[in-house]
């Protein structure tokens, strides 16, 4: 995510934080190298230049100039301003959804086509549904696009929402307040409308969707755009912003884009706070955005927030307290705990998923290793224990060379690839019994080269 920009911008970030004095030439020369970075982010040109002739007038002010460590001060000046211009001038409040209306909420989803409005609505659906414990309908109101209805209800059905039908022949206005009926007799909590894109921006198209939103009311209008579009979302952007009160943007397809120009170029086009971004194809795949955290994240500096709160989705708390209380009782860590154990660490979003969230110091320590090696072998050793019988997972040693060879047939691997995964296995069970003993520290030292791929 953001992965050029990133590493420019930590570089300096890193040369910043070395300067005992700051001048008027080290500080230019500082911030040509972040408008260069910028500028090859696609970020806006008008952005940019506000957002040098802040940090500039800001550098050379008291908070920095009077500061012991002027170059953290720099450094902390920065990240203000950056996580600014995405949106945390707005308020802590500005990125929240709104309910502040009588049930149901309508939220109207508008962009062009293409950019994934369609399943961006699923995996609101999803997030409302599991974060805001909400009751969500969703409806399509695209009457254009071949089975854009089909669509939006198997996604409606994968994340466990109710979705009300339509078809082709209806009208998007008709469908939209049938919708809001049907959603007020039922007592929902949501109504999340999907509306029709189109190749591009045309009248009809703003003129149809103004005539829904006029129709419905909607309490949140999210313009949806593809993170990948650079200057082009810009121009989108105004396009939409014309036609209909936005309420806020939601970032798509933010991990396909290497420069991300359009997440720090959007909100300052339209005023409008970046409310979600688009993080992976996976129906999980929205992050409610923070600004000063996606400002930490594009600086090198992390987002330890994002992991632990990874982490606590990813953890089902009651198994591992199972485990910890029966390995504390003496039990034995098994084969069906050790995939219990890959199997979260793949609900966490596999390992290039939190080393992503990780500071730059950290992601530069792991850089050699293939990720996608690393996550391909996990799932391998997962269809190695799944090849057992349940005795051998419960009694791991009874796993001898026929039995090698059966579980290697089963799985479709290499006999060498099944007495590498037991290794691995004894490995974690030291680990195990250290931790039942107290000695974390030991057990934290010998996951050095425990995982495929990260040794």
């Amino acid at each position: 995510m953001l992965d050029n920009l990133t590493q420019r911008l930590a570089k300096v970030v890193k040369t910043m934080r070395g300067e005992a004095r700051l001048t008027e030439a080290n500080t230019a020369e500082m911030l040509r190298e972040v408008r260069m970075a910028l500028l090859e982010a696609d970020v806006a040109l008008p952005a940019v230049r506000e957002f040098i002739a802040k940090v500039k007038e800001k550098a050379l002010g008291e908070e920095v100039i009077g500061s012991l460590s002027p170059g953290q001060a720099l450094v902390g000046v920065v990240q203000r301003e950056l996580a600014a211009l995405m949106g945390a001038d707005l308020g802590p409040d500005a990125t929240q959804l709104s309910f502040a209306q009588q049930p149901p909420a309508i939220i109207l989803m508008a962009g062009l086509q293409g950019v994934g409005k369609t399943t961006t609505t699923g995996k609101l659906a999803k997030y409302l549904k599991e974060q805001k414990k909400k009751k969500v309908l969703t409806v399509s109101a695209d009457v254009y696009r071949p089975a854009a209805i089909a669509q939006l209800e198997s996604v409606t059905k994968q994340v466990g929402a109710d979705f009300f039908p339509s078809t082709a022949t209806d009208k998007p206005v008709d469908i939209a307040r049938n919708a809001l009926d049907w959603a007020k007799k039922h007592y929902h909590d949501v109504l999340i409308i999907d509306t029709a894109g189109r190749l591009g921006i045309d009248e009809a198209m703003m003129q149809e969707i103004a005539a829904v939103h006029a129709a419905v009311n909607p309490v949140e209008t999210l313009f949806v755009v593809d993170a990948m579009l650079g200057q082009d979302a810009i121009n989108t952007a105004k396009a939409f912003n014309d036609a209909l009160p936005l309420t806020g943007v939601v970032l798509t397809k933010l991990d396909g884009d290497s420069r991300g120009g359009a997440a720090l170029s959007v909100r300052h086009v339209t005023g409008k706070p970046i409310k979600f971004a688009g993080v992976s194809e996976k129906l999980d795949g929205l992050e409610a955005f923070d600004p000063t955290r996606m400002a930490n994240r594009v600086l090198g500096m992390g987002d330890i927030l994002a992991l632990v709160e990874e982490a606590r989705k990813g953890v089902d708390a009651e198994a591992a307290t199972e485990l910890a209380n029966k390995i504390k009782g003496g039990g034995k860590f098994d084969m069906n705990d050790f995939k219990a154990q890959l199997t979260q660490m793949k609900k966490m979003g596999g390992m290039s998923g939190l080393l992503d969230k990780l500071p730059a110091q950290f992601q530069q320590a792991a850089a050699g290793a293939n990720m996608d090696q690393a996550e391909k072998q996990v799932r391998r050793m997962v269809g190695i224990i799944d090849s057992m019988t349940p005795g051998e997972r419960a009694k791991p040693e009874l796993i001898k060379a026929n039995r090698k060879r059966r579980i290697a047939a089963g799985a479709g691997v290499q006999v060498q690839e099944v007495n590498r995964m037991l290794n691995q296995y004894d490995q974690m069970q030291t680990m195990m019994k250290k931790l039942k003993g107290g000695g974390l520290m030991k057990m934290m030292r010998g996951m050095k080269g425990m995982m495929p791929g990260l040794r």
